[in-house]
């Protein structure tokens, strides 16, 4: 069965940490570029960063300098390291599996609540 299964959300205060993990099933993980997506309240989905088969990352201008991503091929996990955290990065977190042959799948999403 193909998937992605995020975890890691939840409720934390502002200036805190979290570390988002999604574990992928049923694709060649290591062929995939895994990208993570959010999407606030009342907004878009956006991406906020991606990174290649070979571990080339690129970053949303809003996610540099707070947002690490990291992949483990050998769990077939990407990582999502979010640091000082702040009320607007409230939203639910989504990962993206994106290959050029398919599939490409989307998880289901994690919420990430940031407030005092």
């Amino acid at each position: 069965q193909v998937q992605l299964v995020e975890s890691g959300g939840g409720l934390v205060q502002p200036g805190g940490s979290l570390k988002l993990s999604c574990a992928a099933s049923g694709i060649s993980f290591n062929t995939y570029t895994m990208n993570w997506y959010r999407r606030a309240p009342g907004q878009q989905r956006e991406l906020v960063a991606t990174i290649s088969p070979g571990g080339t990352i690129d970053y949303a201008a809003a996610a540099k300098g707070r947002f690490t991503i990291s992949r483990d091929n050998a769990k077939n996990t990407v990582y999502l390291q979010i640091n000082s955290l702040k009320p607007e990065d409230t939203a639910v977190y989504y990962c993206y599996a994106f290959r050029i042959p398919g599939p490409t799948v989307w998880g289901q999403g994690t919420q990430v609540t940031v407030s005092s």
